[in-house]
């Protein structure tokens, strides 16, 4: 099987814990324990979201007034050499060194008239209260918006159109090699008339570009791997329903929510009406999800449009 495995941000910081290097290696070593068989017997591209991270690099950018802040591209593709390598590193420990795994920086190209740009939505970044957030916007000019019950700063994501290193990715796979790629999305980048390529402020969401980069290299699967156990209608309310499988007409005429689940069934429909599978599931099942005993499975079509889950079976 050849397989994308786009891995949410829980995976390399959950909530509440310090943004530190230990927890981030931490977390990447009990996500790549939990991938290795799967990996080992597979051709995998692992890829990673970076808005913690990259929002964390660009306050301690902000704290440094001696010279210009950097912008968003190139702290995203720091963030791609920081998880980037402790991925690469991890899963070779998982793996005992039984398969080479490479790390490639990736570029992204988006169009830059995309009306993401005057839309920021994309979450990055550390969450604040009601007044710090109110304080960091006057004081950065930064566009805040809710997460949860706290706030973040959001930036503009658009639609990525291609993966600019798809077809090394691809020869690389050929070869037996696991990839890790498409960091936060990949670095966005604009392709001018001249054919050159420059970079752009935004982070693009990594579900969308996993799902852009599944359809290039003609991936079987695209499994994003998140901490919840299903995709629901009604989250979080009484009215509740969690699907098992559904076709990718149905879920389309579906809303869920902005930054957060709809980028991931954005990217489910893409890869679906391309002919691909995906799943959508916790990190810690991946057995379970593989074998269809948890998470949501989305498919081109469906007679049935969509199966919940029947709450009997859920309680097993």
């Amino acid at each position: 099987m050849r397989a994308v495995v786009a891995l949410g941000g829980n995976a390399l910081a959950k909530r509440g814990e310090p943004m530190t290097a230990d927890y981030l290696r931490k977390n990447v070593r009990e996500a790549c324990i939990a991938l290795a068989k799967f990996a080992g017997e597979n051709e995998v591209v692992i890829t990673h979201g970076n808005g913690p991270q990259v929002g964390l690099l660009a306050l301690q950018n902000l704290a440094y007034q001696d010279v210009a802040a950097y912008p968003l591209d190139i702290l995203g593709a720091e963030t791609q050499g920081m998880i980037g390598y402790v991925v690469q590193q991890e899963l070779a420990n998982a793996l005992g060194g039984a398969r080479e795994v490479a790390a490639i920086l990736t570029t992204t190209v988006v169009d830059e008239n995309d009306p993401a740009f005057d839309r920021p939505t994309k979450l990055i970044g550390p969450q604040y209260s009601a007044h710090d957030a109110a304080e960091a916007a006057a004081e950065y000019r930064w566009t805040i918006a809710k997460d949860g019950d706290l706030f973040r700063r959001v930036v503009p994501s658009p639609v990525p159109q291609s993966i600019a290193q798809a077809p090394l990715i691809s020869r690389l796979l050929d070869t037996g090699t696991l990839v890790v790629c498409v960091g936060g999305g990949g670095v966005p980048v604009k392709q001018e008339s001249s054919g050159r390529r420059v970079g752009v402020q935004a982070v693009v969401d990594k579900d969308a570009a996993s799902a852009a980069l599944a359809a290039e290299i003609h991936a079987d699967t695209l499994i994003m791997l998140t901490d919840g156990d299903y995709v629901s209608e009604n989250w979080g309310t009484p009215e509740q329903r969690d699907i098992l499988t559904a076709s990718a007409d149905a879920v389309a005429a579906m809303r869920f929510a902005e930054g957060s689940m709809q980028p991931k069934i954005d990217a489910a429909i893409r890869v679906a009406r391309a002919g691909g599978r995906v799943l959508i599931g916790p990190l810690d099942r991946l057995d379970d999800l593989l074998a269809r005993r948890i998470g949501t499975e989305i498919v081109a079509q469906h007679e049935a449009g969509i199966v919940w889950v029947e709450k009997a079976a859920k309680k097993k």
